[in-house]
């Protein structure tokens, strides 16, 4: 057996080292992926598809690692088991996650059916790092039965997180901003569900009224999915049951109608373009002069116009 093999079957069978040694060959891989990780994606292939991927996304402040934790809490005393990918902000010295989400997430830590990990965005604009759809293809062919995807708080560019999950939840909190900031941040168009966390504060009724009343208005196509607007106190769990409910709601409604399939075959599609696109620009830019150099200095010379230039490197490639 050899040792990809061989990781992938202590994987599944739930030790944490193999899943954690897998993850570590998706974020150390070269872009383009590498043999290594293209032997690893070939071995998990067969076991993939059976999770169901939760992400979580809202500004900064309103309590997307409170929430996971409490999440995984609710998840775990119903017999389910739960692995937390939480994109982390990039130190700026080695590039790697900072790690304030696990150290909020120690209660889980020697749970055998819990797996935390950090990854870090490495800068990437949308809050999620480039590796993270393979990264969560290993947590789901490991057997997981709910995979919660916690992003870093980058405003307006996290709506990426609706592409990579099945059900996306956006979390809003009293004091983080007016109605129409959340209108202006996207999140009308990406969330399946809604919960405003902190609700023991001032304002969240105010909030959730406003929510409730912005989505009515919002255009959605005949039969689309109907987002539920929750209150949550996710540091004493009081609303987590009722989250926790919905996301079954939602992922019963997302098998019924089709909307799953659909969803997973467009996350595999945006997928399969990202590594097609990286493998072509580490080509592109091998080397200490490149072809990319050359044609680029063309196009500053005037000796070739930016189509034809492109149209010579892809030849090329």
């Amino acid at each position: 057996m050899s040792e990809v093999a061989d990781l992938v079957a202590r994987a599944r069978g739930g030790e944490p080292r193999a899943v954690a040694r897998l993850v570590s060959y998706v974020e150390n891989a070269p872009v383009g992926g590498g043999e290594r990780l293209r032997e690893v994606m070939a071995a998990l292939a067969p076991h993939s598809g059976h999770a169901h991927i939760v992400g979580l996304t809202g500004a900064p402040g309103v309590g997307k690692s409170t929430t996971t934790s409490a999440l995984v809490r609710e998840l775990r005393a119903a017999g389910r088991t739960v692995a937390v990918l939480a994109v982390d902000p990039s130190s700026p010295f080695s590039g790697g996650a900072l790690l304030g989400d696990r150290i909020r997430m120690t209660d889980h830590a020697t749970d055998p059916g819990v797996f935390i990990r950090s990854m870090a965005s490495r800068g990437h604009l949308g809050g999620l790092a480039w590796s993270a759809p393979q990264a969560l293809r290993v947590l789901d062919a490991a057997g997981f039965d709910v995979v919660l995807v916690e992003t870093v708080g980058v405003g307006q560019s996290e709506v990426e997180i609706a592409g990579l999950a099945d059900t996306t939840v956006v979390l809003v909190a009293p004091g983080m901003g007016d109605g129409i900031q959340a209108a202006k941040a996207g999140i009308l168009e990406i969330g399946d569900l809604y919960v405003v966390n902190k609700a023991d504060r001032d304002g969240a009724s105010k909030v959730r009224r406003d929510l409730r009343g912005m989505l009515r208005l919002s255009d959605r196509a005949e039969g689309a999915w109907t987002p539920s607007v929750l209150a949550a106190v996710a540091q004493s769990g009081k609303g987590m049951p009722e989250v926790v409910g919905a996301l079954d709601e939602h992922h019963a409604w997302l098998e019924s109608s089709g909307a799953l399939a659909a969803r997973r075959t467009r996350r595999a599609r945006a997928e399969v373009e990202a590594i097609a696109v990286e493998t072509l620009r580490a080509r592109w830019t091998l080397g200490s002069t490149s072809d990319l150099d050359v044609l680029a200095e063309k196009v500053v010379s005037g000796a070739q116009d930016p189509y034809a230039a492109a149209d010579a490197l892809l030849a090329d490639h």
